[in-house]
């Protein structure tokens, strides 16, 4: 997996620019990867939504939850689908709206100098096959890419909003993460 790092994308994805997104401040660097996950409705895979509420398309009248989070602006740089397809939203070198109200080790606004990462699935499902590989493969190449991060620089959303989140959830398998990223 390719990364351009003069403009922050994944060589050979599909790219869906979200509006969701600014300039990271000035003089800051990568140094973080959050986990997430996603599925709209909750639950519901495989449809357009998710690309819906990242480019501000939501339909509030499609489904009942969808009314409270259609004017909700949200982003993530990558989402990985349950087969493993990955779609780009945000160009690593901008700040994509994933974490909002959070702190990394006692720094705060983590969006500034983080990378948001959506699987797509729900907090009692487990992940697939397909997700793993292509999530380590994807950070294996951002730690190449990004000098400052490292394997042990990533967390969960419910690790830097711990109360308000509670995403990638007790189905994410770290440890199985953690094998796959050794073994690159």
């Amino acid at each position: 997996m390719q990364i351009d790092k003069q403009i922050g994308l994944v060589a050979d994805i599909s790219y869906h620019r979200s509006p969701n997104q600014d300039q990271r401040p000035e003089g800051e660097e990568i140094t973080g990867i959050v986990i997430h996950n996603i599925s709209l409705p909750p639950g519901d895979f495989g449809g357009g939504w998710i690309d819906d509420l990242f480019l501000n398309k939501l339909d509030p009248k499609a489904h009942p939850y969808f009314a409270d989070i259609a004017n909700v602006e949200v982003s993530a740089h990558l989402l990985i689908r349950r087969d493993g397809e990955v779609i780009q939203y945000v160009p690593f070198n901008q700040r994509a709206w994933h974490a909002g109200v959070s702190s990394w080790d006692g720094k705060e606004q983590c969006n500034d100098f983080t990378i948001g990462i959506e699987l797509e699935g729900c907090d009692d499902q487990n992940f697939e096959s397909a997700q793993y590989q292509q999530l380590s493969t994807i950070i294996n190449a951002l730690c190449q890419t990004y000098p400052k991060l490292t394997h042990q620089q990533i967390k969960g959303h419910q690790q830097i909003a711990p109360d308000r989140k509670t995403d990638p959830g007790p189905c994410f398998d770290w440890e199985l993460l953690k094998q796959l990223l050794a073994k690159n």
